[in-house]
């Protein structure tokens, strides 16, 4: 169905891909590979609408966590680069993987073992990135326990691939966790020194994280898996200051790709001492005019925004009253004048001179970046613009 038959939407910048991208490609050092990471539908702005564009400007590689993830991509690729599945696979899933040649992480010795008799009686060559555990505590094999995977691999060069050796850090994003990310760097060394002692040299070594990519650079190695900055967001608050103070710089180098918009609905007159909404939420203690949007918690506006929230209209920021619905949400225009039915309401980005961040979005929601974004409906219809 057509967006404009929907009741929001959803626009993705293609200039801000191309802008972060340009950024990522100097704050990364020079040959190493950057993987777009697309899981959780693309941290919501949508597989199929940005992998075209991303590929457009130059992403090469691309990191998901699940096989259903893995074919959106293949079917919206134009490139046909590697894939790598960084989760879940059933036995339909690696079979299917090794057959279409997309990587994909091993962490367990049934994974290890069916992925070899997959192979053989594929006679095919199965594509593995052995995914190490170094203290996240989370999957991947524990360094005293790798030498039947590097066993495996050294005893079957036809049908495994050593494609990477990885592992995750445990909260790059925060300088409490420096200890901690150090110990982990120190076991993925033993590990690289365990796999070097059996004469095998895996084709990428890959640690890091948007954030780790930042703050501790010699962990960029061989590729790097940036999932969260690409889109146009640091981290956390804290690398991005930490980012500008090393620099000197005070602009943030990032450019959001998403904005959120819908429209008015309706716009009606409320009398002094009329509740508003369900329930006794809210009052008007004066004589009010509020303006219904169509859109609420089914559409990812969380109800926690009820008498919180805030958006645009007319160039101007407005607030949430009364009880966020399941598809309907009311907002105050008393001050306004001349709100009109189909009037734009944003979100989520910007409008005139005022913007609503995914941030102060996702403060008044109680909700991080990562989780606002991956909670936006896919069906809200994504539009391309400039």
């Amino acid at each position: 169905m057509n967006q404009v038959h929907h009741s929001s939407r959803l626009e993705i910048s293609r200039s801000a891909i191309q802008q972060n991208l340009k950024f990522l490609n100097r704050v990364i050092r020079k040959n190493v590979l950057i993987s777009s990471v697309v899981k959780g539908n693309a941290y919501g702005h949508g597989i199929e609408d940005y992998i075209p564009l991303a590929e457009e400007a130059g992403y090469e590689h691309f990191s998901v966590f699940s096989a259903e993830e893995a074919y959106r991509v293949t079917q919206v690729s134009y490139k046909k680069g590697p894939i790598m599945i960084m989760g879940f696979l059933d036995d339909d899933a690696i079979d299917w993987a090794i057959s279409h040649d997309i990587e994909f992480y091993i962490f367990n010795l049934d994974r290890m073992n069916r992925t070899l008799s997959i192979a053989k009686k594929r006679k095919k060559v199965a594509k593995i990135h052995l995914e190490v555990e170094t203290g996240m505590n989370r999957t991947g094999v524990n360094v005293p326990d790798l030498d039947p995977y590097l066993e495996l691999i050294k005893a079957n060069p036809a049908h495994l691939h050593f494609a990477g050796l990885c592992t995750h850090f445990a909260g790059a994003e925060s300088i409490t966790n420096y200890y901690r990310i150090k110990q982990q760097q120190k076991q993925f060394e033993k590990a690289q020194n365990k796999v070097s002692l059996y004469g095998l040299s895996p084709e990428r070594n890959h640690v890091a994280c948007s954030a780790a990519a930042l703050r501790y650079p010699k962990s960029q190695l061989d590729m790097v898996r940036l999932g969260i900055i690409q889109y146009g967001f640091f981290p956390t608050n804290e690398v991005l200051i930490e980012y500008l103070a090393k620099r000197k710089v005070s602009n943030n180098p990032l450019k959001r790709l998403i904005s959120w918009k819908s429209r008015v609905m309706d716009v009606k007159d409320v009398k002094t001492g009329e509740f508003i909404g369900y329930g006794t939420s809210y009052l008007a203690g004066h004589p009010m005019k509020i303006a219904i949007v169509p859109i609420g918690y089914g559409q990812g506006f969380s109800r926690s925004l009820s008498n919180q929230g805030r958006v645009l209209i007319r160039g101007q920021r407005v607030p949430v009253i009364g009880t966020v619905n399941m598809n309907m949400l009311t907002i105050d225009i008393t001050r306004l004048g001349g709100v009109e039915l189909g009037d734009e309401v944003v979100l989520i980005g910007k409008q005139g001179d005022l913007e609503i961040s995914v941030a102060s979005f996702g403060e008044l929601s109680d909700q991080l970046n990562y989780e606002l974004l991956t909670r936006l409906p896919m069906d809200i219809p994504r539009l391309i613009v400039d």
